[in-house]
């Protein structure tokens, strides 16, 4: 028992401190909303062509609770942890 407790700790820990894992497509959604300087909270739209490509995604990263999906047609804003993802997409 307690050598189970203990691979779960380490385990815990060791996630603690990863970067999430995240596709290409997210990725690029991430880099869109810094490209336009985003910080969290502020929303940014996308529309056409861009919106029907990146649906999938932006529902994605709305599970994942890095983006939040506004009122406005097509409007997203970023989340704190949606903000630090961006920053650490290359």
């Amino acid at each position: 028992m307690a050598a189970a407790r203990e691979r779960r700790a380490k385990a815990s820990d060791v996630n603690q401190g990863s970067k999430p894992v995240l596709t290409a497509s997210e990725q690029r959604v991430l880099r869109t909303f810094r490209r336009f300087l985003m910080t969290p909270g502020q929303m940014l739209c996308f529309y056409g062509p861009n919106l029907k490509q990146n649906m999938t995604t932006l529902e994605r990263l709305t599970d994942k609770e890095f983006l939040v999906k506004e009122k406005f047609q097509g409007g997203y804003s970023l989340t704190r942890s949606g903000y630090a993802a961006m920053n650490g997409c290359d």
